[in-house]
């Protein structure tokens, strides 16, 4: 329960807390938009955490509160970063295409 609640005091054993991953995945995320050239695009491909990062900063959430963000298992998320402004734009989240797969066990889908 404290590391679902983002308690850094929570960490597993050779692990990051939730505040120590959100922290590394914002710093890897701002170095790819540093050479992403404006009006280009890039991908990420990543696991529930990272996108959970990403999009919790994008919306305002906080730290502690954003291991109860629902993403679907194999979806997509998508924002915008502004490198003149610094506005997140979230487009959609956790989009999931109707392409005929199955529930996933976690049902997190």
């Amino acid at each position: 329960k404290r590391f679902d609640a983002c308690a850094p005091s929570a960490t597993p054993e050779g692990a990051e807390s939730y505040p120590e991953l959100k922290e590394r995945v914002l710093r890897a995320r701002d170095e790819l938009l540093d050479i992403t050239e404006a009006g280009k695009s890039s991908a990420i491909v990543s696991h529930l955490q990272v996108t959970r990062s990403m999009l919790s900063d994008a919306l305002g959430v906080p730290t502690e509160q954003m291991s109860k963000m629902k993403v679907a298992t194999a979806s997509v998320t998508c924002i915008d970063y502004c490198t003149i402004t610094g506005e997140q734009t979230v487009h959609f989240q956790s989009f999931k295409p109707d392409v005929g797969l199955r529930k996933s066990k976690d049902m997190a889908n």
